[in-house]
């Protein structure tokens, strides 16, 4: 019989091999830095719980193909292999898994925001409805 990994595995061993940042850290990057905040929350939670200024909006289906600065469907943000990008989804898991999958296409700078827009909107930062 096999052995697998289950999700809390798998999310602590991605997690090892990036430094994930606090929403302080993250506004401070959008803004001084050029940091690319990416909110991956699904439509229903931006309705009800608003949305970050100036973060782009990508579905997680679409990740991957809207920032591959190589890919045909990327993003006008998706400049480069150097970007910092920031996924930021509704609780800080999914994000996780969604950064790795970034520095698998080379984006190796990508990290996300842990606690994800809970915690964006705990810490009193910026949001608009």
């Amino acid at each position: 019989m096999s052995e697998h990994t289950g999700i809390d595995e798998l999310l602590e061993q991605v997690r090892e091999g990036y430094e994930r940042i606090g929403p302080r850290e993250a506004y401070k990057e959008a803004a001084a830095d050029g940091a690319l905040l990416v909110d991956i929350r699904y439509q229903a939670l931006r309705e009800r719980d608003g949305l970050i200024p100036g973060a782009l909006v990508v579905e997680r289906n679409e990740l991957e193909w809207r920032l591959d600065p190589q890919g045909s469907h990327r993003a006008p943000q998706a400049v480069g292999h150097d970007l910092r990008v920031v996924v930021i989804c509704n609780e800080g898991y999914a994000s996780s898994l969604a950064a790795v999958s970034l520095q698998q296409l080379g984006l190796h700078r990508a990290t996300d925001l842990v606690g994800g827009f809970q915690a964006w909107k705990a810490a009193g930062l910026p949001v608009v409805r």
